[in-house]
């Protein structure tokens, strides 16, 4: 295994070694990985340019099952069981079949961590990967060289470990853009507006956090600024716009695997089209790719087995997003027509429409798929 190194500043040192798994990512997609590897008696090194649980950029927010199932709910900061839409015209309340969380990002990404058994951490910036001839692949970073036969990419929609020409770069991609502050504060409600004052084509959001509220709009046009209605539907809210964060959001999923290397989270285009909805396909997208690698690990079937397993699995569930990002399509031309927008959003508010949609959506990627 590598030999852990000062992590920060001018005197880190060299990094070098081999593994048998690299995951190049520590957040929801790796660190899943990483835990669903834990006991297979891999050597598991986890790489991310920053510390487990540093870098928040998403509102935080899952189904309450998924975080029970995965023995994180310590990290809970609030509880809705409904979903609170504003339009211009009307604000509608629609009571869900199951709860939705927030959470504290850094105590989830600990709780993952400590279930990750003896894998090992280190900070450093993947950039690239080459073959390494036996099979095996380099993954290149700023403190050197690391080899391993398998290796994901759970960096995010840059898709860093990519080698194919069509690699995502905005404004022209299949992204969308999102924006936060989160300042001191209370709530009550999981809030969503649409809203053309604030975005054409997309929606801003209120997330209370316990002490804090997640305020942001997206975007589903990445050519579209949202740092400005951010801090306007912060304003009329009555809050700050402090502690900004935010990144692009993928909205179409791309291929799994590529020459050899596995892809899962945002770098998989795992995220959800319509809502952005992207930590729970981490989780869920992360427990199939780990549980391919133990499978390989413990010598139960090759890394070619592997990588087609994941890929069927993947590709299985590419219907669910081209549905959602045809009803993301359909919000973006709604969306500037308050009229039409609040009488769609009142033909759907029957409890039996509401508990029929959300059933099925959850279905997506089922907390039961977290044993």
């Amino acid at each position: 295994m590598p030999v852990r190194a000062t992590k920060r500043g001018a005197e880190r040192t060299p990094l070098t070694g081999d593994a048998d798994v690299i995951v190049c990512g520590a957040s929801f997609a790796g660190l899943t990985i990483a835990r669903e590897l834990a006991g297979s008696g891999a050597d598991v090194l986890v790489l991310d340019r920053y510390e487990i649980g540093e870098k928040q950029t998403s509102a935080c927010a899952a189904p309450t099952e998924w975080l029970e199932r995965l023995g994180l709910a310590a990290s809970v900061r609030q509880t809705f069981s409904d979903l609170v839409y504003h339009t211009p015209r009307a604000s509608l309340r629609w009571t869900l079949p199951w709860p939705f969380s927030t959470f504290d990002y850094q105590g989830l990404c600990e709780l993952l961590w400590a279930q990750a058994g003896s894998a090992s951490f280190e900070t450093a910036t993947v950039s690239g990967r080459s073959a390494a001839g036996d099979g095996s692949f380099t993954v290149h970073t700023d403190r050197g060289d690391l080899t391993a036969p398998l290796v994901v990419d759970a960096l995010g929609w840059r898709r860093v470990l990519s080698t194919a020409p069509d690699a995502i770069q905005p404004p022209d991609a299949r992204l969308s853009r999102g924006l936060e502050v989160h300042p001191k504060g209370t709530g009550e409600d999981l809030e969503l507006w649409l809203d053309p004052q604030y975005v054409r084509a997309g929606y801003g959001w209120s997330f209370p956090a316990q002490d804090e509220v997640r305020v942001g709009v997206g975007s589903f046009d990445p050519h579209d600024h949202v740092k400005e209605p951010t801090v306007r539907l912060a304003a009329d809210l009555g809050v700050p716009p402090d502690g900004y964060q935010g990144n692009w959001i993928p909205h179409q999923m791309r291929d799994a695997t590529e020459d050899g290397v596995f892809f899962a989270g945002d770098s998989a285009g795992h995220c959800l089209p319509t809502t952005a909805e992207g930590i729970r396909p981490a989780f869920y997208f992360g427990l199939a790719c780990g549980r391919e690698l133990r499978h390989v690990v413990e010598g139960r079937q090759t890394r070619e087995q592997a990588l087609q397993r994941y890929a069927e699995f993947c590709d299985d569930h590419r219907y669910a997003w081209r549905w959602l990002l045809r009803v993301q399509h359909a919000v973006g031309h709604v969306n500037p027509r308050p009229r039409a927008m609040t009488g769609i959003l009142r033909a759907l508010s029957h409890p039996r429409t509401v508990d029929w949609a959300f059933t099925h959506y959850g279905e997506i990627c089922p907390p039961s798929y977290a044993r």
